[in-house]
C-alpha cells in the first residue's frame, strides 16, 4: 500500500463524503479506493470511517487522523514547494475556492491567460457562493469579495476593486416608467441578492434605499439573465453586467448616486512556507485586473 496515496485519498474522501466522487475525480473504481481506505484502516488498526448506503461519517479516530494527515500533506507540499522555488520552474498544484459569479465571469478570462503562460501549474477550483473554510476543504487560496475588510484569521490581500450599477432592460423601462430618483425604486420590482449583507436595503444615496420585489436568488449572474427578461431590477457587481451593458441588453439608471466599492480579496491560510506558485498567481491576478479596469 502506498500509504502517502492512501492518506491524500482518505482526505478527499472525507471532505466529500462521497466515495463515488473520489473515484471519478481520480480516475479509479469505487471499488479500487474502497480497498485502499480499508488497507489504511488495518494498517492503523482503527476504523476511519462509518460506512452505510446513505451516507458516510467519520469516527472520533478518523477526525483526529484527518487533521494529522493534512498537516502532514501540508509539510510535504512546503517542502515541495521550497525545491522549486530554488528550482526556479513553477508547477504543482493549487486548489482555490471562489465565488460563483466571479468564477462564471470575471476569473474565466484571467485563469485562462494564466493556464497559457504556466502550464505545469495544474488549477484545482471548486466555485461556490457560500464561503468555504479554507483549511477544512484543503483550500490553498480563497477569492472573496466584499464590500468591508475580512474579520478573517487568514493572509489576504487585495486583488482589486470592483464597482456596483443598478441595472434594468429598455422592455423593462418602456412598460413601468423612469427611475430617476433613489425613492423611485421604492414603486419597482427590486431582486434580493440572498447573500448580500444588506438584505432588503440597497446602499444607494446617503441613507440607502429599501426594495421590495417578488423574487430572491442566491446567484448574480441568474438575477441579470433575469433583468435582461424585464421582469425587474438589479444592484449588480460591474464585472458581471459590464458585458450586458455593453451590447445594450440592459442600461445602468442612477449612475451618478453614490454607491459603494467591493474589493477582491484572496486569502489564504498562514504557512510556514508560501509556495512560490501561489505567491505567483496572486501577483499575475493583481496585474491582470490592473490592464482590465472596465470591470
Amino acid at each position: 500500500m502506498d500509504k502517502l496515496r492512501a492518506m491524500q485519498l482518505f482526505v478527499r474522501v472525507a471532505e466529500l463524503g462521497s466515495f463515488s466522487q473520489v473515484a471519478e475525480q481520480n480516475g479509479c473504481s469505487k471499488s479500487m479506493l474502497s480497498k485502499q481506505i480499508t488497507a489504511l484502516e488495518t494498517a492503523l488498526g482503527s476504523r476511519l470511517l462509518q460506512r452505510s448506503t446513505r451516507r458516510l461519517q467519520l469516527t472520533q479516530i478518523g477526525s483526529d487522523y484527518l487533521q494529522h494527515c493534512r498537516e502532514i500533506l501540508r509539510q510535504i507540499a512546503d517542502s515541495e514547494a521550497r525545491i522549486q522555488q530554488q528550482q526556479q520552474i513553477p508547477q504543482g498544484k493549487l486548489r482555490i475556492n471562489a465565488a460563483m459569479a466571479l468564477g462564471l465571469t470575471a476569473l474565466a478570462p484571467a485563469f485562462a491567460e494564466f493556464m497559457r503562460r504556466y502550464p505545469r501549474i495544474e488549477l484545482d477550483i471548486q466555485l461556490s457562493d457560500e464561503a468555504q473554510d479554507l483549511l477544512q476543504h484543503n483550500f490553498d487560496l480563497g477569492l472573496r469579495v466584499a464590500s468591508q475588510a475580512f474579520d478573517s484569521a487568514y493572509v489576504g490581500q487585495t486583488i482589486t476593486q470592483f464597482s456596483y450599477s443598478i441595472c434594468v432592460s429598455p422592455q423593462y423601462l418602456r412598460q413601468h416608467g423612469p427611475i430617476n430618483r433613489p425613492e423611485d425604486l421604492a414603486q419597482h420590482q427590486c431582486f434580493e441578492y440572498s447573500y448580500f449583507r444588506h438584505k432588503h436595503i440597497w446602499p444607494v444615496g446617503q441613507d440607502g434605499v429599501p426594495i421590495s420585489g417578488q423574487l430572491k436568488a442566491n446567484n448574480s449572474v441568474f438575477l441579470l439573465q433575469m433583468i435582461k427578461q424585464g421582469m425587474g431590477v438589479g444592484f449588480i457587481p460591474r464585472f458581471i453586467s459590464h458585458q450586458a451593458l455593453q451590447d445594450g441588453e440592459v442600461v445602468e439608471i442612477l449612475p451618478n448616486e453614490h454607491k459603494p466599492n467591493m474589493t477582491l480579496y484572496a486569502l489564504y491560510p498562514v504557512r510556514q512556507f508560501t509556495p512560490p506558485r501561489l505567491t505567483l498567481l496572486i501577483e499575475f491576478l493583481q496585474s491582470w485586473f490592473s490592464r482590465h479596469p472596465y470591470l
